[in-house]
């Protein structure tokens, strides 16, 4: 299995109502220095219906502003959807809805 279909498999197994962080993925992947990999990865997604990458989140619990499938403004929607609260200051309180590792 290459670094991407690594990384597709951790983000695979995120379940709705839940976040993971692009540190926690490359964690998860193998590798704790592929945060930005990561970001490549989720950027190139091949199968967005399977894959779901707007379950990745920053560090600080912010949705990407350029976010690969339509903004930030949709993955926020997304998360949303799947009953994730945002903080008034737009990020996701990451102690309830990130995965623990």
């Amino acid at each position: 299995m290459n670094t991407f279909e690594k990384i597709y498999e951790v983000v695979k197994s995120i379940p709705k109502g839940k976040v993971a962080t692009y540190g926690q993925v490359a964690i998860l992947a193998g590798n704790p220095h592929w945060a930005r990999v990561v970001g490549y990865a989720l950027h190139n997604n091949p199968d967005p219906s399977s894959i779901p990458c707007h379950r990745v989140v920053n560090r600080e619990g912010k949705v990407a502003e350029v976010y690969a499938f339509g903004g930030g403004i949709v993955q926020r929607q997304l998360l949303e959807g799947e009953g994730i609260a945002f903080l008034p200051d737009g990020r996701i309180d990451l102690e309830k809805h990130s995965i623990q590792i």
